[in-house]
C-alpha cells in the first residue's frame, strides 16, 4: 500500500494515525487490547493484514501486547531504529510500512525469547 500523507490522514483516526504514520507510542496501560484474551487475528490498524495470532499473545508486564512471534515470516519488517538515543528495533507491517511497536530480546519464559510489544492503536482484532 502506498498512500499519500493525506490519504492516510483521512483513513486514520488523529490517534491511529499519530501511532502507525509518526511512529509514536501510546501511554502504558492504556491501549484497549492489553487484557484481550479472546482468540483470533491481530491485525494492522492500516490496511488489515494480519500481524499475530492470539496463541503468541502473553502478559509481559510491560503495559502493551505482546507477543513471542509474529503471524508469520513475512507479515512484518524489522528495521533498525536508532531514535531518542537508543538502538532498538522497530516493527512495521510488511505491506503498508506502518509502525506497530518494537521487538526486544527479553522474554526467556516464551518459546522464542522474543517480545514484539505492540501499540494497540496499531491493531485491529479479528475474533475467531
Amino acid at each position: 500500500m502506498n498512500l499519500s500523507d493525506d490519504e492516510w490522514k483521512k483513513r486514520l483516526s488523529p490517534d491511529r494515525y499519530h501511532v502507525l504514520r509518526e511512529k509514536g507510542t501510546e501511554a502504558p496501560g492504556s491501549g484497549t487490547l492489553l487484557h484481550n484474551h479472546k482468540t483470533g487475528d491481530y491485525t494492522c490498524a492500516a490496511c488489515g493484514q494480519t500481524v499475530f495470532k492470539s496463541e503468541t499473545k502473553f502478559d509481559s508486564g510491560s503495559g502493551w501486547p505482546s507477543f513471542y512471534e509474529p503471524a508469520n515470516t513475512e507479515a512484518v519488517r524489522l528495521n533498525e531504529d536508532r531514535s531518542f538515543g537508543m538502538r532498538r528495533v522497530e516493527i512495521c507491517c510488511a505491506n503498508c510500512s506502518s509502525h506497530l511497536g518494537h521487538v526486544f530480546n527479553d522474554a526467556p519464559d516464551q518459546p522464542t525469547g522474543m517480545r514484539f510489544c505492540i501499540n494497540s492503536a496499531s491493531l485491529d482484532f479479528k475474533d475467531k
